[in-house]
This record gives structure tokens, sequence and C-alpha cells, in this order.
């Protein structure tokens, strides 16, 4: 007898968002439901052609409260917040490293890695080459890495801001 798997929280959520957010002409970025001390967060990462605005992101939480409160998929107490995911997006999903594949990433391994040149990297930018479901190829000085998703402890969009010249 086939044992099927009960949705957990991110996917039951993701499902009930998809299509609000696919209406407002958004992208549901990711999904994130996170114990930060003693509480719960439930977070969700828009994004759009152009950027996200101040607005979008409260159109969105004002609608989707209300079929959250109406679903009720989460037993315990939780805060809700609806944001951008930025300029140093995370890349968690297959997609997210297929739409940036040839830009520059920044990593953070779990534990140090040698490269074939033997150098020892824990924290690298290089660019995105290559991706598969369980696996990334980063180039770094010339130097092709690869390395399992599973072993960084992120992978970004690496912006290079220059703080000297911006206007706060």
């Amino acid at each position: 007898m086939a044992t099927s798997k009960k949705p957990n929280t991110v996917e039951i959520v993701t499902q009930l968002a998809q299509p609000v957010v696919e209406e407002m002409g958004l992208q549901l970025w990711d999904v994130r439901f996170e114990k930060e001390g003693a509480s719960w967060y439930l977070r969700l990462f828009i994004d759009k052609e152009g950027g996200v605005t101040i607005d979008d992101c409260e159109n969105l939480s004002r609608t989707f409260d209300k079929i959250l409160d109406e679903a009720d998929p989460i037993s315990q107490s939780y805060y809700f917040e609806v944001s951008s995911p930025g300029i140093g997006r995370d890349l968690v999903r297959p997609w997210h490293f297929e739409r940036y594949l040839g830009q520059d990433v920044e990593v953070k391994m779990i534990r140090p890695m040698q490269t074939a040149q033997g150098k020892t990297v824990r924290e690298f930018v290089g660019t995105l080459t290559k991706c598969d479901e369980q696996n990334v190829w980063v180039t770094l000085e010339g130097e092709e890495l690869s390395f399992a998703k599973k072993d960084a402890a992120y992978i970004r969009l690496y912006e290079e801001i220059d703080w000297k010249n911006a206007k706060i």
C-alpha cells in the first residue's frame, strides 16, 4: 500500500498563496515558516518585473491574511510578513538557479571545501554556471567548483553595492 506524504505548512500556504499572488500580477518567490526565538514567522517573498513596492506587499498582506484566517492551516500563533526577496535574494528553488545562470552568487558553505588548486574556501563569490536538483556549479577565479546544495548554508544572488556613491 502506498503512503502519501502529508503536505507541510509551507506547501499548504504555497498552494493557497499562488493563485492570489498571480492574480495580483506578482510572482511568489518563496514561502518560509520559521521559528525565531519563541516566535513563529510565516513569510511570503514576492517579486515582479521592475521590483516590488510597499503597496504590493501591503495589498497582498491584507488580501491573503483573510484567506489564511479562513483556511486556518497553522495551529500555533505566528507573525505574518510579506516582503521582497531583496537584492541579495536567496536562491532556493530550482527555477531560482535557472533564472540566474551566468550571474554572480555569494556562497557560504557549511564546512570549508578544497578547490582543485588546493585553496580552502568557505565563503566566496563566483559565477553560477550550472545547476541540477542536488548540485550547483560556480566558477571561482577561473576554476569550476561543484558542490551539493545541501552543503551550502546559503547561496544568494550577489550584487556589489557602491556604498561610496550611494545616495541614502
